[in-house]
Parts: structure tokens; C-alpha cells; sequence
């Protein structure tokens, strides 16, 4: 009998696939590997900092994590297609995987996201994708935004990454564009600014829902992170942690700082980050 938390997943990936994740008409997969030409009345090419996380194992259930296939394949996409750069990274560097249940086949994944289908299918991105950059290795003078990418293994590998809250808190302090995704946005638990201040204090984002950590846990059968985005954003004094309904796009912008809330909606978050890099 087909679960019905995972029939509702579905459904509702297949309605934000109508509106967010089909490729431009007639654009070739084998294309999305190529250099988008930066459009007539586009600005100057920005320089994006992708940072993915690191294979890791689940505490919960010893299931092999990574990061989410939509979430860096979406972004990706969307800032192709405006000629932007952009580079890989990973706390350690090195090769980064994705979680296979996001995949367009896999039990959370959406067999109509052709994006991310051809982003996984295209050997030159594989490539890159094999040789992260090390975080030691960038700086904030190098590029113009950074993203941070969620999926199963942020909690994990992220959350006591003191080098990456560092430098996210960097960039927003630089006036950059700041932006994380999903269980990506647990930097800003953690990330500080340079007067001590949680970066979160009197900002409005969002990240992983617990309606979305129920669907999860019921899946698995575990609770399977070991704690809540949305307990822990709940605890910072002056937050404001706001969210859609449940695996529907939704992405906000407090300024510099740009959040979306899971999987579905890494389009909307790029935009909203394509907004503040292009005026």
C-alpha cells in the first residue's frame, strides 16, 4: 500500500516542478554543462560560492547522507542561465555526494524535475562536483554571494563547523548576499557577527520546517535529525522564523541575507538572490 506521507510529497513536488523546475523550452540537458551567455541587459557577471556539504553517516540510522540533488542543482541552473560563475566548495573539499532519495527516481524526489536530472547526468559538472574547493581555500574578497546548500548530512557535518559560520557571517558583514537553503540555513544558528551577535537577532528567514522533519521521521521510522531548525531558530531572542505550507516554494530576503525553506524551493531562492545581485 503506497504511504501517504510520501503521496503527498509527491504531489506537492509535482506541482512546484510546473512552476519551478522546467528548463527553458527547447534547451538540451547536454547543454545545461555549458556557460550560459550572460543575457544583453544582465550587469556585470557575479561570482557565486556554492558550499555543499561532505558525505556523512546518519547517527539515527547509519544511512549514508549528503547533500540535497534540487537544492544545488536548481540554483545552479538559474544562475547559469543569467552568465554568472560560480564555484563549488565543501568543508573539506574534495568529492560531495548527494542524498539518493532526492533524486528524480529516488523516495523523496520528483520524476518530473528535469533539471536536476540532467545536472546529475552531466559529466563535466560530476567533475567539479568531485573536486570541491575546501572552504580553508576561499575568501569572501573573491566572490560576490555565497549559498549554502541543505540536504540529510548539514546537521551533521554543519552544524559544528565554526569555520563555515565565520564565513557566512563574513560575507553578510562584507555586504554581500548571504544565502542558505533548507537545513542549510542552520548557519544561522551558529554564525556570528563581529560585534557577538547572532547574525539571526532581529532578522526574519527560514529553513526546515518541523511539519517537514514529521514527514521525515515518519518515513524512516526514527527521528531522524538530531534536533529542529525550527526549535532552535525558536530560542533566539528578537528571530522572526517564518515558513510556507509544507514542501510548497518559499523564500524570503531580510536584505542581504536570503533564505528558502526546503527542497522545493531553491528556485525561489535564487531569485531572490539573482534580485540582489542584479538591483
Amino acid at each position: 500500500m503506497p504511504n501517504p506521507a510520501i503521496a503527498t510529497r509527491r504531489a506537492a513536488l509535482r506541482g512546484a516542478a510546473a512552476t519551478a523546475v522546467v528548463p527553458v523550452a527547447g534547451t538540451p540537458i547536454a547543454s545545461l554543462a555549458q556557460p550560459a551567455a550572460a543575457p544583453a541587459t544582465a550587469p556585470a557577471q557575479n561570482r557565486i560560492l556554492f558550499v555543499v556539504s561532505n558525505p556523512a553517516v546518519a547517527a539515527s540510522n547509519g544511512m549514508a547522507i549528503g547533500y540535497w540533488l534540487p537544492e544545488l542543482a536548481h540554483p545552479w541552473f538559474a544562475f547559469q542561465q543569467r552568465g554568472h560563475a560560480m564555484t563549488f566548495s565543501s568543508p573539506r573539499g574534495g568529492p560531495v555526494v548527494y542524498d539518493e532519495v532526492s533524486a528524480p527516481d529516488g523516495r523523496f524526489g520528483n520524476p518530473l524535475d528535469v533539471v536536476s536530472r540532467g545536472f546529475a547526468a552531466t559529466p563535466p559538472l560530476q567533475a567539479l562536483l568531485a573536486e570541491t574547493r575546501p572552504l580553508a581555500s576561499v575568501s569572501v574578497e573573491d566572490h560576490d554571494a555565497i549559498f549554502v546548500v541543505g540536504g540529510l548530512a548539514p546537521p551533521t557535518t554543519f552544524t559544528d563547523d565554526a569555520a563555515l559560520h565565520r564565513l557566512f557571517a563574513a560575507f553578510f558583514e562584507a555586504g554581500k548576499v548571504a544565502a542558505a537553503l533548507c537545513h542549510g540555513s542552520l548557519v544561522l544558528l551558529r554564525a556570528r557577527l563581529s560585534d557577538g551577535r547572532l547574525l539571526a537577532e532581529g532578522r526574519r528567514w527560514t529553513g526546515y520546517t518541523n511539519a517537514e522533519e514529521d514527514v521525515v521521521d515518519r518515513v524512516f521510522a526514527t527521528r531522524f535529525q538530531p534536533y529542529r531548525i525550527e526549535d532552535e531558530a525558536r530560542r533566539i531572542a528578537g528571530t522572526s522564523f517564518v515558513q510556507g505550507p509544507p514542501y510548497r516554494p518559499f523564500a524570503v530576503a531580510d536584505g542581504r541575507l536570503i533564505t528558502g525553506q526546503q527542497g522545493s524551493s531553491g528556485m525561489a531562492t535564487a531569485e531572490l538572490v539573482l534580485k540582489a545581485l542584479e538591483g
